[in-house]
Formats: C-alpha cells, structure tokens, sequence
C-alpha cells in the first residue's frame, strides 16, 4: 500500500517538475513568475495552495526511511513550510524570490532533473 502511494507522488510531483521546468527553460517565464511576488496579495493566495499540496503529501506520505521515498516526505515537509512561509511572510518571500532571480537557468535545471529522477523511480 505505501509504495503505491509512493510512486503516485513520484509520478505527481515528478511531472509537475518536468512540466514547469520545461515550460521555465523554453519560455523563460520563471523571471516573469519571480516578478509576481511583488504583489502580497498574489503571495500569500498561492501560499494556500502550496500549504493545502504540501499538507496532501505530508499526510498521505509521512515515510522516513532509507530509500528514494524519504525525498518525498521531504518535498512534503518543505513544501508545508513554503506554505505557510508565503501566508505568513509574503515579503520574506518576495526578498528570497530577487536573490533566487539570478540563477533562473540552474534552477529550472534542477527543478526538470529532479523531476525526471523521480519519474524514473516511479517507473524502476
């Protein structure tokens, strides 16, 4: 039963990953959704939404063990903290968002290969 819930947020999370890193490499829209944080109320609004997915995982995939799957839970967790981050502390988040601008290109990067890591371990 846990791994099947392991690899949905494997499959979930990873497609989400490689989507928005594609559409940051191709689009460059990254910069534009950076831009965005100067508006609290469009902060703390998404801020509901990363704190209701982060609470999702956190709930459903509390699992620390020593394997792939504790990446998950850690995803969970900091996507909870990000959450409430952006509810409670909009311009910490708008400041962290200018210092995080300058490396755009390594953070799509990432963001598309830990993707297709965790696809890759759905499907191993």
């Amino acid at each position: 039963m846990m791994m099947d819930i392991s690899i949905f947020f494997a499959r979930l999370w990873g497609s989400y990953f490689v989507i928005f890193g594609l559409l940051f490499i191709v689009t460059r829209q990254l910069g534009k959704t950076i831009e965005m944080t100067d508006d609290k109320a469009f902060v703390i609004s998404t801020g509901y939404t990363t704190l209701l997915m982060g609470l999702v995982t956190v709930i459903l995939h509390n699992v620390w063990v020593a394997d792939w799957r504790v990446a998950i839970t850690i995803l969970g967790w900091s996507t909870v903290i990000k959450g409430i981050m952006k509810i409670g502390f909009p311009e910490h988040i708008h400041k962290q968002a200018q210092r995080f601008k300058k490396k755009q290109p390594l953070s799509a990067a990432i963001l598309l290969i830990l993707g297709a890591w965790l696809l890759w371990m759905s499907f191993y």
